[in-house]
């Protein structure tokens, strides 16, 4: 008798505890929707999220990205990951088998239940383990620099590198990485360039590169370096000859992200939630600009 009251018990407060949570839930997002939705404000991640997932599941959402177009009023004050995980999804190839995640930016239950990863074998490769994986889904962690791919030259299908390639050679230390890093603010870091011909090696031919990055004005933010017109051009100019290229561009501006061009994206400005470097009245959560970058190599 006294073990099944234990266990009531236990079963109410766990119940009880649920109900309180979500309750405290809805009051931070009224509180969140009430204040007029303040970028990494209480609520701002849950509803990032849940617009992320509402978008990345609405089929005419992403046919819209495949197209690299964009929804009217899109992204109310989100930041750049409300645009780049429906890029992102729309563009992986349907013949995929074998896809890398380089940076470990996919590693996100709502990223992974998709259908169009579900489907795939998915590596996910980062500079050391994170505390959320989900090897019950048999997705496979390897971890290492992203300039020293242990892989195979031409392994996988394809390969996506969401906001990663900016924080190569850069401050990773709030991440609890404690490695030599490029310093100087004044200095860009070109180390993103052996990464993309690691990439570039461990690519099938006919294989797909999907990159994105925040582009704009050379920033220097310690923990990432926003690319330029320059810095891109490196990466263009190495792949250009190589296979089928593409760079579409994507901005926030006028409350919205929109597909915009990469002149008008050129003197962008990233707004660095953590030391509140760049924010200005437009309420951008953080990248102006994001490149985003297509690229198929040569069959042959």
């Amino acid at each position: 008798m006294l073990r099944l009251l234990i266990k009531y018990l236990r079963q109410y407060k766990k119940t009880r505890d649920s109900k309180l949570a979500k309750i405290r839930e809805k009051v931070i997002q009224d509180e969140f929707f009430a204040a007029g939705q303040i970028p990494w404000s209480d609520g701002y991640l849950k509803h990032r999220n849940d617009y992320i997932i509402q978008n990345i599941h609405n089929a005419e959402c992403l046919k819209l990205f495949s197209l690299n177009q964009i929804p009217a009023n899109y992204g109310y004050r989100l930041d750049e990951r409300a645009v780049e995980y429906p890029w992102i999804l729309s563009q992986i190839p349907e013949n995929t088998e074998r896809l890398l995640d380089a940076g470990s930016t996919l590693n996100f239950g709502m990223i992974v239940d998709h259908p169009n990863i579900k489907k795939t074998n998915l590596t996910i490769f980062t500079f050391a383990p994170e505390p959320i994986n989900f090897n019950e889904k048999k997705i496979s962690y390897q971890y290492g620099d992203l300039r020293e791919l242990p892989y195979k030259d031409a392994y996988f299908d394809t390969i996506a590198s969401v906001s990663t390639i900016e924080h190569i050679d850069m401050d990773n230390s709030m991440y609890g990485y404690d490695i030599k890093h490029n310093k100087d603010q004044e200095k860009k870091s070109y180390q993103y360039m052996t990464a993309i011909h690691e990439m570039f090696r461990a690519l099938k031919k006919a294989g797909t590169l999907l990159l994105t990055f925040p582009y704009g004005k050379f920033e220097h933010h310690g923990f990432f370096q926003q690319l330029d017109q320059e810095m891109l051009a490196r990466i263009t100019d190495f792949l250009a000859d190589k296979g089928q290229l593409e760079t579409h561009f994507y901005q926030y501006a006028g409350n919205a992200w929109q597909v915009s061009s990469q002149a008008q994206c050129n003197n962008e400005e990233s707004f660095n939630p953590h030391t509140g470097r760049g924010k200005k009245d437009d309420h951008a959560a953080h990248s102006r600009a994001i490149c985003c970058l297509k690229f198929i190599k040569n069959p042959v």
